[in-house]
């Protein structure tokens, strides 16, 4: 990028494509593990929020954290060994991936109010703009993009 000014073309610096920011957690399965998972996901919000000035929403905290919430919980429950959250962040959304060693995809069940559990991907649904899921050599992945503002 280039900008003019009065005649002079004074270079930006800002020419080269800017990767996206990358974070990994990986976790045991031991007690307190979603509640490290939550606290990473504010803490990569906020390195956002300060290194790529992403702006968000008032909702985009709390739902973000729902989000990873719902699905390193089905990670815990539905798998015999420890998982990874990857989380991708630009200035207008984040990626959430869960892998774990489950070869089995979740289900999203049918609306039920009457229905008590198994809420989880009804909850990431509503909360992230595309879901999906797909086997891996390990198990799967679990990937949900949330968008910073609607």
């Amino acid at each position: 990028m280039t900008k003019h000014l009065g005649g002079a073309v004074i270079p930006t610096g800002f020419d080269v494509p800017v990767e996206p920011l990358r974070r990994a957690a990986h976790y045991t399965g031991e007690p307190g593990c979603i509640a490290e998972a939550r606290a990473f996901a504010a803490h990569f919000l906020e390195q956002l929020r300060t290194e790529w000035c992403a702006i968000a929403d008032r909702r985009a905290d709390g739902e973000l954290l729902l989000l990873v919430s719902e699905l390193v919980t089905n990670a815990d429950r539905h798998s015999n060994g420890p998982y990874i959250l990857e989380l991708e962040g630009t200035d207008s959304a984040v990626t959430v991936c869960v892998y774990d060693s489950s070869s089995a995809l979740p289900r999203r069940f049918p609306r039920n109010p009457e229905r008590v559990g198994r809420h989880g991907m009804e909850i990431v649904y509503a909360l992230a703009s595309e879901v999906s899921a797909e086997r891996v050599p390990v198990g799967k992945m679990v990937r949900a993009r949330f968008e910073l503002t609607r």
